[in-house]
């Protein structure tokens, strides 16, 4: 009763100050428009909160590096979103401050004092979402998408990451009647920025793969081992095609490892790291399945006897961390990223020239994949199988590994001349 009066009470007062009432439902003309203001702000929200708010619907089910990349893309197109007013923050700080704020867990957290003036801008200056129906805010985005602050070109693989994080965000704004169709949609990457196939240049010969390997174990004190307890897993990317975060989670139980002859890597997890902030556990480290699998499938590589010699060697010299892992890091933990960078730029200069140290072969551990993969293409394994041990899609390996596969021009000519019937005699007289 009591809150039927208060109601009756609003009304009489709206009556009493010659408000008109709408028939339907019999509210009267102030309730009607803050409904309609309240409603267009929820479809036309700021880019700032929109950020929050699709991060926040995404979390609970995202990867912590899928959440990352959601980040720095929604990040990436706040420099395209920031609007116009006094004391515009610079470029830099905007990214830092939306990649903070986008994480549910600092929802009502004091930001830290070096971004409080930045998020406070963001938050009265972003642009809303319906700008990206201005096809010059639109060019802007897809600007950032392909650029570093800097001006140069992003890498082919960064632009389709934050390209997609951009895409996906698009999706639940049409799904939340936001927009009604894709900004981006027919706007493509100049075709002069290449995609994203293998430099020939970044791949070794068996030679130099060797090599790289044993510069490896010459890294760091003897005491330490800094080196010595990476050449296995370095062969496990450069035998195995081994993505480094499969090897930072390979257990001793995945390992076949007879005397002699080949052995058998059973991949069941990787562990990928993405920052304490992204993970659910609060580590450095992610615990996923497998990439592009079905959770709790496993993937079995074949190995060779090099290998399967290298990762025995391993263990009798090492043992496993408390968990079975095979490559912890010097405290028994799981393995960083930075530490087996820093050693492997620190072989380099051992294996090669200078002027290999300074050119792209195999600048980056993962080369090493790349070069095993085009090892087994060049033997002849079907492309179904490769892309079956490599964990990728045969589209994948038809895509990126085309150019290192097309130098044996001279190999495909004498297989054609083979089943045409063609004698040395028919070739001298062409």
């Amino acid at each position: 009763m009591a809150l039927a009066e208060s109601r009756r009470s609003e009304l009489w007062q709206a009556m009493r100050r010659g408000e008109a009432f709408r028939i339907k439902d019999g509210l009267p003309e102030s309730e009607v428009r803050a409904a309609e203001e309240t409603a267009q702000v929820r479809n036309d929200p700021l880019w700032f909160e929109f950020a929050r708010e699709y991060m926040a619907v995404r979390w609970r089910t995202a990867a912590a590096k899928t959440r990352e990349g959601l980040a720095d893309s929604l990040a990436t197109v706040a420099l395209a979103m920031m609007g116009e007013g006094p004391k515009a923050p610079e470029l830099e700080d905007v990214r830092r401050a939306v990649r903070w704020a986008v994480v549910p867990a600092h929802e009502g957290e004091e930001p830290p004092a070096e971004l409080d003036e930045t998020l406070n801008w963001l938050a009265a200056h972003s642009l809303p979402l319906s700008a990206l129906e201005d096809s010059k805010v639109v060019r802007d985005v897809h600007y950032r998408l392909d650029y570093k602050l800097d001006g140069t070109h992003a890498a082919a693989d960064t632009y389709k990451r934050r390209r997609r994080g951009f895409n996906t965000a698009m999706e639940y704004a049409i799904q939340e009647g936001y927009l009604n169709e894709s900004p981006l949609k027919g706007v493509k990457r100049s075709a002069s920025q290449g995609g994203d196939a293998v430099d020939p240049r970044t791949l070794v010969n068996e030679v130099q793969g060797r090599q790289l390997l044993t510069a490896v174990s010459y890294v760091g004190s003897v005491h330490r081992n800094r080196g010595r307890r990476l050449v296995a897993f370095f062969g496990c990317i450069l035998y195995a095609a081994m993505r480094p975060a499969e090897v930072v989670g390979l257990r001793l139980s995945d390992c076949h490892l007879p005397e002699k002859g080949w052995g058998t890597l059973t991949l069941r997890e990787t562990r990928p790291i993405s920052g304490k902030k992204w993970t659910d556990s609060g580590e450095r480290h992610d615990k996923r399945g497998l990439k592009s699998r079905e959770a709790g499938t496993d993937r079995p590589v074949p190995i060779p006897p090099v290998l399967v010699a290298m990762l025995r060697a391993h263990v009798k010299e090492f043992g496993t961390a408390r968990d079975g892992r095979l490559f912890p890091n010097e405290r028994g933990g799981l393995l960083g990223t930075s530490s087996y960078w820093r050693v492997w730029q620190e072989a380099r200069p051992f294996a090669l020239a200078p002027r290999k140290v300074d050119s792209p072969l195999a600048r980056k551990p993962y080369h090493l994949r790349a070069t095993c993969i085009t090892n087994w293409l060049r033997a002849g394994l079907p492309v179904a199988e490769v892309a079956r041990r490599a964990g990728n899609s045969p589209e994948v390996i038809h895509r990126r590994y085309a150019g290192v596969i097309d130098n044996s021009e001279e190999e495909n000519n004498k297989k054609i001349e083979k089943v045409m019937g063609w004698s040395g005699e028919d070739r001298a007289a062409g």
